[in-house]
């Protein structure tokens, strides 16, 4: 007679869930003791915060990123007072000729940076998670295939396909869906070439032979058996992946394919910050610092929560 309980006492699916939650208590742990990632984690939910509440933000110095303030200007159209304008009603300043206000347009960009990081992420992610599991699971042929198209698309000049396609795109299409698209299907390679590795590593694992061996299906065995051991290392490369979908929407912006103005964006901020630099040097700062610590944020989180979730993991992902 088979007995359903472990060494511990515990019938084997409450030991199985204990050791789950113990799992989870442990990566919280290391996560939280991770001070880097913490800040980093603070940091980026500042800016989510920012970019959700940047109406009533900007609001509340009577200010929006679409109203021109010729009166904060010279005569030369450059600010007036020190820091760009810095001043009590514009808290870092004003854009040169027009009068915006700068933490307005830092602000609503960040919707349209993280909105477009997010999303292509999650495009990429799903794409090259779908491929990497059927090129890892199934071998041979297959596998083969696949894996020259990931290398032909790793291969191919993706930033000057890009600004073609921006070129070609109708101008009523809204860019920001543009540029998730764009940028969510060349990022996919990366992530696939990660899920393949791990799930060919996978379905060689004692459970999921014997899961085939007592006529699981395919699509049972990957819902119930891979996937599931796939989880942290899928989160752990999309959100690694996120602050270089935002570094390409701004550099996509920098180079004019983005989102057209008067629409705040810091990618374009900075590209006009750059004719203004020598005798304006604070318009460049602001949204170039906004730009350099969401990255910096999201890159240490990401760092902080691979190592929570595996450590063994690090390795493999740098």
């Amino acid at each position: 007679m088979t007995s359903n309980t472990t060494t511990s006492g515990l019938p084997a699916p409450a030991e199985a869930l204990v050791s789950a939650r113990s799992r989870r208590s442990g990566a919280l742990a290391r996560l939280l003791a991770d001070r880097w990632a913490v800040a980093g984690a603070a940091v980026a939910l500042g800016f989510v915060l920012l970019a959700l509440f940047a109406p009533l933000l900007s609001g509340i110095s009577g200010n929006n990123p679409y109203t021109y303030n010729l009166g904060a200007l010279t005569e030369s159209g450059l600010p007036k007072g020190p820091f760009g304008g810095v001043s009590a009603s514009h808290w870092l300043g004003v854009e040169p000729q027009t009068g915006r206000d700068l933490f307005a347009i830092v602000a609503y960009g960040a919707r349209i940076s993280l909105l477009v990081g997010v999303g292509a992420t999650l495009l990429a992610t799903l794409i090259g998670t779908v491929l990497g599991v059927f090129a890892g699971y199934r071998g041979g042929l297959v596998d083969t295939v696949l894996s020259r198209f990931t290398d032909l698309t790793i291969a191919f000049p993706q930033l000057i396909f890009m600004i073609a396609l921006g070129a070609l795109v109708p101008a009523s299409f809204p860019r920001q869906f543009f540029m998730i698209a764009v940028i969510g299907v060349f990022g996919w390679p990366y992530v696939a070439r990660v899920v393949r590795g791990q799930t060919m590593a996978l379905r060689n694992r004692s459970f999921v032979v014997a899961a085939r061996a007592v006529g699981a299906s395919p699509l049972h065995i990957l819902r119930t058996e891979i996937m599931p051991n796939l989880a942290a290392t899928i989160t752990v490369i999309a959100t690694m992946s996120i602050p270089g979908a935002i570094g390409t929407e701004a550099a996509l912006s920098f180079l004019g394919i983005g989102v057209p103005p008067p629409t705040p964006s810091w990618g374009r901020e900075i590209s006009s910050a750059i004719g203004w630099v020598s005798v304006d040097p604070w318009y460049l700062a602001a949204p170039g610092l906004a730009l350099f610590l969401v990255t910096l944020a999201l890159n240490a989180f990401g760092d902080g929560l691979r190592d929570a979730l595996d450590p063994r993991m690090s390795g493999r992902l740098r």
